[in-house]
């Protein structure tokens, strides 16, 4: 038996139990984690130093390391998550539909957990938190593989939520970590569908490209961000400005960052020349060749540059005729992620809320608001891009599934 075959057959072992928990024994445990977390904190940030160090060695991008970072505030951040997730209402055991059919036979409709999940992620160690604590609040068992650059980081991290469960006397094995983080093992998990009831990427386009193309569990595409915000010929400059700046840089390294700014012609010069004194150099500009005349760009835009999510200090500048220009060029570049518009018009609000295809669509707002925590749903296990089964930030509700529970008094099909 495999390594993956011998967490998996853990996994599913640990199920059964898993579904079972009561709420009030979900919440003790996750608030016993969010207490650990707090007071390993130290234990933590040495271990989270030695994945640093290594990514410095290995010349790893300064917006990469922030992803892998665990200061202070992030591990209070993530003990805050939890026990946001266990103050969050029990999403097992709910009846969300039923009817009583011409035969007596009563149809139940009852939220279940998914099973058995599996995670791919990359870099950032507060995920293995976020995923593992919203798998069990779920009542599912969960098997995580993060990337070498935060094994260390990882491996404090699950051993601090499964001493939590332990200590209660469960089985520890709903949560487990992938410690061998060879490409064998990552594909060997994306093909466990014997034990894998559900497997979500998470992480850049790379990674998800990846699990989509070899991966025989389904899958809930999560993560690649090629997020635009489009300023119309009747924003507010002052806004714009302000609203481009905090969603690329607020955190650039991010998925719901943009990557992309697109601007009307009647505007363009106001706010391009604006923008660019407001930055001041600390974005550089590839745009196409009408942005030209009024920044510096560091290269002229082609499709690729459109397409890219650059999760750094880069951004790429569209100037377009009109509204359905803009709309075109989201919709044929972005990943469905998240898209603004700027503007005071009322109905070209409506319109690209309307036309766009995406998951969050925003007026005059920030895309960086697309967050499980921020939309109120706790901790997030991802950003699902796509239809099936879940779409936007995916909380507590979008790691059930249902059943039908049928009774009868001996009706029996004619």
């Amino acid at each position: 038996m495999t390594y993956i075959e011998q967490l998996g057959e853990k996994a599913k072992k640990a199920a059964a139990a898993s579904a079972q928990l009561s709420k009030s024994d979900k919440n003790k445990i996750l608030h016993n984690i969010a207490d650990l977390l707090t007071q390993r904190r130290e234990e933590i940030k040495a271990e989270n130093a030695k994945d640093i160090a290594a990514a410095e060695q290995n010349g790893t991008a300064k917006s990469m390391i922030d992803r892998l970072t665990l200061t202070d505030a992030r591990i209070d951040g993530m003990a805050d998550g939890v026990r946001h997730v266990a103050a969050l209402a029990d999403p097992v055991g709910n009846i969300i539909g039923g009817t009583t059919l011409g035969n007596g036979l009563t149809v139940i409709k009852k939220t279940v957990p998914l099973g058995v999940i599996g995670i791919i992620f990359e870099s950032r160690p507060n995920v293995t938190v976020d995923a593992g604590c919203l798998c069990f609040k779920a009542g599912n068992t969960v098997i995580l593989r993060g990337g070498s650059d935060a094994i260390n980081s990882n491996k404090c991290l699950v051993n601090i939520m499964r001493s939590a469960i332990e200590a209660e006397g469960i089985n520890p094995d709903i949560i487990q970590l992938v410690e061998d983080t060879s490409r064998d093992t990552a594909r060997e998990l994306m093909q466990a569908d014997k034990y894998l009831d559900v497997l979500i990427p998470r992480g850049g386009g790379g990674l998800i490209r990846t699990v989509m193309t070899n991966s025989t569990v389904p899958v809930i595409q999560t993560g690649e961000g090629n997020c635009h915000v489009y300023v119309d010929e009747t924003a507010d400059i002052d806004m714009a400005v302000s609203i481009t700046d905090n969603a690329k840089t607020q955190r650039p390294s991010v998925c719901n960052a943009i990557e992309n700014v697109i601007v009307h012609k009647a505007i363009a010069e106001k706010f391009l020349t604006k923008l660019s004194e407001y930055w001041g150099g600390k974005v550089a500009f590839i745009g196409d060749e009408a942005s030209a005349a009024f920044i510096t760009l560091e290269k002229t835009a082609d499709d690729e540059d459109y397409r890219k999510e650059f999760l750094d200090y880069t951004i790429a500048v569209k100037i377009v005729d009109d509204i359905d220009e803009a709309i075109a060029h989201i919709n044929r570049f972005g990943t469905r992620h998240s898209e603004c518009i700027v503007t005071a018009g009322i109905d070209n609000a409506a319109k690209f809320q309307s036309e766009i295809d995406a998951a969050a669509v925003y007026v005059n707002a920030s895309t960086r608001f697309t967050d499980g925590f921020e939309f109120g749903l706790g901790a997030e296990i991802g950003i699902s891009t796509q239809k099936l089964h879940a779409r936007g930030p995916m909380g507590l509700e979008a790691l059930t599934t249902y059943k039908y529970l049928i009774n009868g008094s001996g009706q029996i099909r004619n």
